[in-house]
């Protein structure tokens, strides 16, 4: 129960430089291009925009971004566990309070209200996914945040 307990700490407080927030205006790309020292590339498709930063270490953020401006997803991959709650943004507090109880080892998967929070992988393999389906753009599938 502690070793999940620190796993789930270690996570949770992982200072990996991120900004990017759940709900936040789409000028937050370019402060988290910056602060990852990466570089950004931009693909215009069917009902949203994808801003993708990519670190010289390899780790990659991908931003999804609705036709109104709002970042309604973000997906992670990289060597080290982004900073959980710099992503969530003000949905944060809802998925600490999801994930407080007792956990297992191994992938995690939280449905909160509107919040949808999935994380994977393996050491130096860390996979987050994160969505607010109420921001989805119409016609567009939370598959498409990977």
């Amino acid at each position: 129960m502690r070793i999940i307990a620190a796993v789930v700490l270690i996570v949770w407080t992982s200072t990996v430089p991120a900004r990017a927030a759940l709900g936040e205006p789409h000028e937050a790309v370019q402060l988290d291009m910056q602060r990852m020292k990466g570089t950004l590339v931009t693909r215009q498709l069917s009902g949203y925009t994808v801003e993708e930063i990519k670190r010289p270490d390899g780790a990659i953020l991908r931003e999804f971004v609705s036709p109104d401006g709002k970042i309604f997803g973000v997906a992670w991959q990289g060597m080290t566990m982004p900073n959980l709650t710099q992503i969530l943004g003000p949905s944060a507090a809802d998925f600490q309070q999801a994930t407080a109880g007792p956990h297992r080892r191994g992938p995690l998967s939280v449905h909160v209200g509107h919040l949808v929070v999935e994380t994977g992988g393996h050491m130096r393999d860390y996979h987050v996914r994160a969505y607010l389906d109420n921001l989805l753009p119409s016609g567009v599938s939370e598959d498409v945040v990977q």
